[in-house]
């Protein structure tokens, strides 16, 4: 069976620049920005880094990635 995660415990503790990535996409998908794509890039950048450095955890890497890379419900 598969674990279903609160994000606002997936969310939480990330590294400060991970954090900023993040907060820009949601504001940028909010505002329906043009520039989406290179938000997504950016978190996806960060997302990577985060995770091969240790900085947060597989889940977390599995859900940011699901939620806002990859935009699935």
């Amino acid at each position: 069976m598969k674990k279903k995660y609160d994000e606002k415990i997936l969310e939480k503790c990330l590294p400060p620049y991970l954090e900023k990535d993040l907060e820009n996409l949601k504001k940028g998908i909010k505002n329906k920005v043009s520039y989406l794509d290179c938000l997504i890039d950016e978190l996806q950048g960060s997302v990577n880094s985060a995770f091969v450095d240790g900085d947060i955890t597989e889940e977390q890497c599995d859900y940011l990635y699901k939620k806002y890379i990859r935009m699935e419900k």
